[in-house]
């Protein structure tokens, strides 16, 4: 199965590709879509879903994992803007006819560390640990993204890396 997770932001959405294989995991690929604040929201929704679609065209996932979103009352903004990413990201998958999967945070997290409030570096130490691929150099957005892969995986597995 090849897991593609996702950390939906507009400014910066981190994107993981993950196979599972018979005995061990695989990264195959990881980055960043980014685009710049001072562009209209439709032309950055825009060179989301481009970059988005390209990732899928080239790596072929199966399923895509992506966080929900987390909304603070006093930051509705925040979750406003994180529903259109996510809602481009519905869109590549219902496109592809690929399945997505939406985890918690908290849920992410303790899948992958034991704690559903685990540090960034955390979860970035757990993510280089179980794929055994020595020191990633990467932002959150991306071992989020990767983190959210490994927890669908998890949840399919119904085994656990801890």
């Amino acid at each position: 199965m090849r897991v593609l997770g996702i950390d939906p932001g507009l400014n910066i959405t981190g994107y993981g590709i993950v196979d599972t294989g018979a005995e061990s995991l695989k990264l195959i690929e990881a980055g960043a879509i980014k685009s710049k604040r001072t562009m209209p929201l439709e032309q950055r929704l825009n060179d989301l879903h481009s970059g988005l679609e390209e990732v899928c065209s080239e790596f072929q996932p199966d399923v895509f994992a992506v966080e929900e979103i987390f909304s603070n009352y006093k930051h509705p903004k925040t979750a406003v803007i994180m529903g259109h990413a996510r809602g481009v990201l519905f869109l590549v998958a219902g496109k592809a006819g690929i399945p997505v999967f939406s985890y918690s945070a908290t849920r992410i997290k303790k899948s992958l560390t034991g704690a559903g409030h685990a540090s960034k570096d955390q979860v970035s130490r757990m993510v280089t640990a179980v794929l055994n691929c020595g020191e990633i150099n990467m932002t959150s957005d991306v071992t989020d993204a990767i983190a959210a892969a490994l927890c669908h995986i998890n949840a399919v597995s119904h085994g656990g890396f801890y």
